[in-house]
């Protein structure tokens, strides 16, 4: 039997190649010359803002272009520390750093599935766009054997629409991955 080499999606790669969130060395190196990029004030601290506007060091326009990322990987990397004072949890700080690379990358991928669903280009999935990928949605390993079942948990909030923060949410739970779809797991 032939075995299948592993197709990497070109974009998965570029992200691992420039998000070095791995416990490395090298991707150490990498991070500690990338928070000198983006800390200009040497505090210690960045904000959403900093973070914002330091993201041209990682020549990734496809990614930074997308602001519901770049708020949830901030927003789940900021707390991911002990906070030291009480403004700490409002930053990323220096040893959160790798997290909010690694959740850049995670979202990223979070929203490339948000935004495949939602074929109306709204920013919001509908139940029908919701029920009308559901052999993709399995494809990515979520279990749609009752798609209205599934549907009642990622529509959080009630409001009969889908945004990103609740998509995310909801993909989480579910071990949503595009990274590994229609992968052979031996």
């Amino acid at each position: 039997m032939i075995e299948e080499e592993k197709t990497v999606n070109p974009i998965f790669a570029e992200l691992d190649e420039k998000l070095p969130y791995a416990i490395n060395k090298e991707q150490l190196a990498m991070r500690k010359k990338q928070w000198r990029s983006i800390d200009n004030n040497g505090n210690g601290y960045v904000s959403l803002a900093e973070v914002d506007a330091g993201m041209s060091i990682f020549d990734l326009p496809n990614l930074f272009d997308i602001k519901p990322v770049l708020i949830r990987a901030f927003t789940a990397a900021k707390t991911k520390g002990k906070a030291k004072n009480k403004y700490s949890d409002d930053y990323v700080t220096k040893g959160e750093y790798r997290w909010l690379l690694k959740y850049l990358r995670m979202y990223f991928e979070l929203w490339i599935a948000f935004d495949e669903i939602d074929s109306g280009n709204d920013g919001r999935i509908s139940f029908k766009e919701f029920e009308a990928a559901k052999s993709t949605l399995e494809e990515w390993g979520v279990d749609m054997k009752d798609p209205k079942k599934q549907w009642k948990k990622c529509d959080k909030n009630g409001g009969g629409k889908i945004l990103f923060e609740e998509f995310s949410e909801w993909a989480i739970k579910n071990n949503l991955d595009l990274d590994d779809a229609g992968e052979d797991s031996d």
